[in-house]
């Protein structure tokens, strides 16, 4: 198991110091990229051009992921590449007003270098950066570059408990979502999903409304309920 610290280690390798912060603990990009391949929508992601009801905002737990993904050759730059990282950005992701979403708007080429850049830190992952391009940024408003920066401006702007303490108590999803919420005043208890794998937390899923403000989840958005045991590797 890992301890956990608190901090940014940016692409210049400078640390800075975090409070509540559980994001990149440590992170430098490296000077060559690997090439995204292209992502396509597919018979079993097909293309749906939807109107857009509100937004999610996914975040990673890291260590959960490397401890069941670290052996990936897509996940080597998150897990094995001595980068360490808490939460990390999975993506943000357009809601339609039913069970379905907007998914492969538009055909798009690949994410350029530069964009990637600027975004690996937060989401540690070039193949993936291009997946919620394609699959998801493509169906905003929003242009490539100022998809990302909203995302990791969102994603930036939150605070986190003390996921140390946290994953040393017999816990809820109910529990966790009110300490996550008193982390961020800004977002309610009822705006947070919590997804997990036999206990162990993977994802927290963040409600927002159409104007990105958080928002009260709807009842059919998905999550564990609130009574569910919850485990945090760490």
């Amino acid at each position: 198991m890992r301890r956990l610290s608190l901090g940014v280690l940016a692409a210049a390798a400078v640390f800075v110091p975090s409070v509540a912060s559980a994001q990149a603990r440590m992170c430098a990009v490296p000077q060559q990229l690997s090439r995204p391949r292209p992502d396509l929508p597919s018979a079993r992601e097909p293309r749906r051009v939807l109107p857009i009801g509100g937004y999610t905002l996914a975040l990673t737990w890291s260590p959960g992921y490397c401890r069941v993904n670290a052996r990936d050759a897509e996940a080597r730059f998150q897990c094995r590449s001595g980068n360490r990282f808490g939460f990390t950005l999975h993506g943000l992701w357009p809601d339609g007003y039913g069970a379905q979403w907007p998914q492969y708007c538009s055909s798009t080429g690949l994410v350029p270098a530069a964009v990637v850049r600027e975004t690996l830190c937060a989401t540690p992952s070039t193949q993936l950066i291009q997946h919620e391009w394609a699959k998801h940024g493509t169906c905003t408003a929003l242009s490539m570059r100022d998809y990302f920066a909203t995302a990791r401006r969102l994603y930036g702007g939150l605070h986190y408990p003390d996921m140390d303490a946290l994953s040393r108590r017999q816990l809820t999803v109910a529990q966790f979502r009110a300490a996550f919420a008193a982390a961020n005043p800004g977002v309610p208890a009822e705006a947070v999903r919590v997804t997990t794998t036999r206990d162990w937390l993977d994802e927290i899923w963040l409600c927002l409304d159409t104007r990105m403000r958080y928002a009260r989840c709807r009842p059919d958005s998905g999550g564990a309920p609130a009574s569910a045991r919850l485990r945090i590797w760490r």
